[in-house]
């Protein structure tokens, strides 16, 4: 594997040297790209002597223009590790400045993104730092927060860059993720559906589609073939995804039917409407002096039409619940024939956050709570486990 090693002007920069070399015991080709204030803590000959390879510093150093380098370097790389990173970069990173060779890298890399960061236990804490690591998270960048402990300054605090061991273990983590469903195929719903009442009047939920296209960016990631139908958001697309944009739940159970019968993994995260109108209206639905009675009819449930039709798939499925939450699932996942469900809490405000306390119920009765966690995070573990599942059906 090929990692791009990003160091930033910080003292604990020296400490990406003995990353560099536990990357490299691992079997790893590591290309280290140096700020120009990580050359004022650490020497480009140190790195060069160490890795073997020239270590950039500058985007228009002698060299590095036979191609486009940051372009041709972030399509070879499965990995882009930045240790330490500064409040500086975050701030960078987060709003999309690329001003030099290591930030335009960052914006022109697919792969995934590991960020350590290490800082004054102020400058942590400070909510503009907070905020844009927020934003990182959200699109799905992995982080290794820093620990407690006496800092350069003098200060006692967060903010000390995490020892090396853990860092390095996190990036083979990502690495040994990253291209293990190559082969596979992987069908991911997403969002709410819309069912219309008139031409202005529409029957939806809150779902905001956040979950489902995090479920999609990982698969991508991990090397499988992804398609993901997604009822109306205002997400983009994770590149490389294949999408379907539908927006009724007949729509969708369409989209869903005409695949699935090639797809190994499906993950069903959409909350796909129980009821439409049976009538949509071709003009504006009048208000009128007396009360309005909607008649609705049933949806056909997807899940359990593929529960049913399911031979080699792995099929996951989404309980959200606000009462008696792990009985419910549990239900659910023998009632549609599921592998995997997940279970969450909706009556506490989640939809459109960036996080979320979830239960993984399999058909072992075995549970895995993850508290509080991104929802990247939960697409992780959430692949991970259907991985599992997948291989030990081929065994």
């Amino acid at each position: 594997m090929k990692i791009a090693l990003g160091v930033t002007g910080c003292i604990a920069a020296y400490k990406a040297i003995e990353v560099m070399r536990g990357l490299q015991k691992a079997g790893n080709s590591v290309q280290v790209v140096l700020t120009r204030s990580a050359t004022e803590f650490v020497t480009t000959l140190t790195f060069e002597s160490l890795s073997a390879q020239n270590v950039i510093t500058d985007m228009f150093q002698t060299g590095m223009n036979r191609d486009i380098h940051h372009i041709s370097l972030a399509q070879s790389i499965q990995l882009l590790a930045v240790v330490p990173a500064t409040a500086n970069i975050l701030g960078k990173f987060a709003h999309g400045i690329a001003d030099d060779f290591l930030t335009t890298l960052y914006l022109s890399n697919p792969a995934p993104v590991l960020i350590a960061p290490a800082m004054n236990v102020e400058m942590w804490r400070h909510p503009a730092v907070q905020a844009n690591v927020e934003i990182l998270k959200s699109r799905g960048n992995h982080f290794v927060d820093p620990e407690s402990g006496s800092l350069a300054c003098g200060m006692e605090g967060k903010g000390k860059l995490a020892d090396v061991d853990t860092i390095v273990a996190r990036c083979l983590d990502i690495l040994r993720r990253n291209g293990s469903l190559s082969g596979l195929k992987v069908l991911v719903t997403a969002g709410p559906t819309v069912e219309d009442l008139d031409p202005i009047r529409f029957l939806s939920n809150r779902s905001s589609g956040k979950m489902g296209y995090a479920i999609a960016k990982e698969a991508i990631q991990r090397g499988a073939e992804t398609y993901l139908i997604s009822g109306p958001t205002s997400l983009e697309v994770p590149p490389g995804v294949k999408a379907v944009h539908v927006r009724s739940a007949a729509q969708m159970k369409d989209a869903v039917l005409e695949l699935y019968s090639g797809i190994d993994i499906v993950v069903k995260s959409a909350a796909v409407a129980d009821y439409r109108p049976q009538e949509s209206s071709v003009h504006k639905l009048k208000k009128t002096s007396g009360p309005m009675t909607l008649k609705l009819d049933r949806t056909e449930d997807i899940l359990a039409t593929l529960g049913k039709g399911k031979k080699h798939q792995v099929l996951i499925g989404f309980a959200a619940e606000t009462e008696n939450i792990l009985d419910n699932a549990q239900k659910k996942l023998i009632g549609k024939n599921l592998d995997l469900v997940v279970a969450n809490d909706v009556s506490q405000g989640i939809f459109g956050a960036d996080a979320a306390t979830v239960h993984l119920i399999s058909r072992d009765k075995e549970t895995v709570t993850l508290k509080q966690q991104s929802k990247h995070t939960i697409a992780a573990k959430l692949l991970d486990r259907a991985h599992e599942i997948y291989l030990s059906r081929k065994s």
